[in-house]
């Protein structure tokens, strides 16, 4: 009897924890899925403003939790190599982040959702091309038929899918300095806005001294704009939570809950042209995943090696589908 309990609690224990995590993941990506709803309120300020705003204000944010937290301290004991790392993770995620408010406020949602579809397979190009990561032929299939899809659709656009290109990228080059860099999801999070800040704060002051400002201009567009720092910090914690609890491959197939949430946005409530040849290009996309993510689960290929004289531990093992966060 005192096994059984012991079984029992042991894997009940367990279980839950990994619901609870789930939970937690589910709600991180569908927030994140829900963003061109509130960015798109967004759309009296310019692009810059309202990236310069968020960077700021998810600053404040970041600062007065750690407070709360009793971890302020722990900035201070950031070194100098780990600000580096942080200046470099701070400059691609405000690319990610502007370009991102750029296509919801000029109505590309769609292309944004097909930014972070290609995500993935972006970030399994860089393991082969900067870690030496080794792919199965499966995978290899699959990266041809993202490549394909990329010329299909621009082909379809009648230029190359710039939005979704950068977004890719860009989040692809944060999650590669996130695998190196030594610190938790909070303090990391307030390190790249102190890094971004003193830039943020001039770019106010042009945006201000030009007259371009909507900050303080009514109560609703300031508070709007605040807004987006505990909007942008939500989502992270939720994500922070879930990563301990839930398994990559299950936070793999979740995060593709945020892309399909935004392409859905932007077809149905945003209007946006979906004709059968983007429809072709996505299709790719979502053949090359399945691939992907199915294997995710298959026998580990040979180990990655490091480049020489990085200093850095190749990311894990595998080639298959990461899941991340905090891209939009």
């Amino acid at each position: 009897m005192t096994a059984e309990r012991g079984w029992r609690g042991r894997f009940g224990r367990h279980g839950g924890e990994r619901d609870t995590g789930i939970a937690f993941g589910a709600g991180a990506y569908f927030l994140w899925g829900l963003f061109p709803a509130f960015f798109g309120l967004l759309s009296f300020a310019s692009a810059g403003e309202v990236l310069v705003e968020r960077i700021l204000w998810t600053l404040v944010v970041a600062l007065l939790a750690l407070l709360v937290a009793g971890r302020l301290g722990e900035l201070r004991r950031i070194d100098a190599r780990t600000w580096r790392l942080a200046a470099v993770a701070s400059a691609a995620i405000s690319l990610n982040w502007g370009v991102y408010v750029y296509g919801v406020i000029s109505h590309h949602v769609v292309e944004c959702a097909l930014g972070y579809f290609i995500n993935p397979l972006v970030t399994v190009a860089f393991g082969v091309l900067i870690f030496r990561e080794k792919l199965r032929a499966p995978q290899w299939v699959a990266l041809g038929l993202g490549a394909s899809a990329v010329i299909v659709l621009t082909v379809d656009y009648g230029r190359p899918p710039w939005i979704a290109l950068i977004l890719a990228c860009s989040f692809a080059t944060y999650g590669l300095v996130k695998k190196v860099i030594r610190l938790d999801a909070l303090p990391g999070l307030a390190a790249e806005g102190l890094a971004a800040a003193p830039f943020a704060l001039i770019a106010v002051v042009v945006i201000a001294l030009t007259g371009n400002a909507t900050f303080g201009s009514s109560a609703a567009h300031t508070g709007l704009l605040m807004l987006t720092g505990p909007v942008t910090l939500v989502p992270l914690v939720l994500f922070a939570l879930a990563a301990p609890r839930v398994p990559l491959s299950t936070m793999g197939i979740l995060q593709y809950l945020t892309p399909a949430l935004q392409l859905t946005w932007g077809v149905v409530v945003g209007h946006e042209p979906m004709p059968a040849s983007r429809w072709a290009g996505f299709a790719l996309i979502w053949l090359a995943l399945a691939i992907f993510t199915a294997e995710a689960g298959g026998p580990p290929p040979r180990p990655p090696q490091t480049p020489p004289g990085s200093g850095t531990p190749p990311p894990p093992k595998g080639g298959g589908v990461r899941g991340g966060g905090g891209g939009v």
